[in-house]
């Protein structure tokens, strides 16, 4: 998987980091035929190259008891369809705003929007002393998107489904980010080597937690996805204490995800685990 890793994003690495993307009008068109609306997205923001370094203490973080990620129902950051009668209700059901297929456009939509604010954001770069690049910044989105996508799995076929929604939002921001960051030739070319690298990481993350797995194998299948740029199968001492603690986060999020209510979950009103103002056991907002 490596060599492929660096065949493809050898000429991406040596260019600038990634841009936010711009989701509102880019989002209002998914790849299926459909009358669903989709909900506005977050707004971009200045391209950042975050500075590589570490405050906290990842010792003595992510060891807290799992929790489900669910939003409270108050919570100011909870995304909901807005409520019509009358008329206008009519013209919306008529337009299939409220169509099952329209519901789950706008949940995938909303879920990818909380991937995005865990992988765009400094705090988890600083957090586990990560530079900002396409590599590491790509790396992070796969690794977001198969927690969602092994969370919705578990519901079943309505959860594949909206998995797949969501997997379309993610390959049309991919693709935005590839050509903003300077590839617009032969950009089908990149998308599929980079669709091949989605694919390899997300098996290879199933494989991990497999109860037959080793406890290890989840800390060297992130090094060799998230960390390694020179191809080594497994972390060297320097890096080893922040490649576990990343892996302790990913099975804290794995649990605290199953906790976590299908309504939410499809809704998208869940929040992964604040790194922001880390202490050595984040707490929910």
């Amino acid at each position: 998987m490596l060599p492929r890793w660096n065949r493809a994003l050898a000429h991406l690495s040596k260019l600038r980091s990634f841009n936010s993307i711009e989701l509102g009008k880019d989002f209002s068109m998914i790849h299926r035929q459909s009358y669903a609306a989709v909900a506005p997205a977050a707004p971009d923001s200045p391209d950042k190259s975050f500075p590589a370094r570490s405050t906290v203490n990842l010792d003595k973080m992510f060891w807290s008891k799992p929790c489900s990620l669910a939003l409270a129902p108050d919570s100011p950051l909870r995304v909901e369809d807005p409520k019509y009668d009358g008329i206008k209700r009519i013209i919306l059901k008529m337009m299939l705003f409220y169509s099952k297929q329209s519901k789950s456009i706008r949940g995938a939509n909303v879920i990818y929007r909380r991937v995005l604010s865990q992988v765009d954001k400094p705090a988890i770069y600083e957090v586990f002393n990560l530079e900002k690049t396409f590599k590491m910044t790509f790396s992070l989105l796969v690794l977001h998107m198969w927690l969602c996508l092994r969370r919705l799995k578990a519901e079943g076929k309505d959860g594949v489904e909206l998995g797949q929604y969501l997997y379309e939002i993610y390959n049309h921001d991919v693709e935005l980010r590839v050509s903003k960051a300077g590839v617009n030739l032969l950009l089908t070319k990149w998308m599929k080597e980079l669709e091949k690298i989605f694919y390899g990481n997300i098996v290879a993350y199933d494989a991990a937690l497999l109860p037959v797995a080793k406890q290890e194998e989840l800390t060297d299948i992130i090094w060799r996805n998230v960390f390694s740029d020179d191809g080594t199968s497994k972390p060297d001492a320097a890096a080893l204490r922040t490649v576990q603690a990343m892996a302790r986060y990913v099975r804290r999020e794995v649990t605290c995800l199953s906790l976590t209510d299908k309504e939410a979950m499809f809704s998208g009103n869940f929040m992964f685990t604040s790194l922001e103002n880390s202490s050595p056991d984040p707490m929910r907002r």
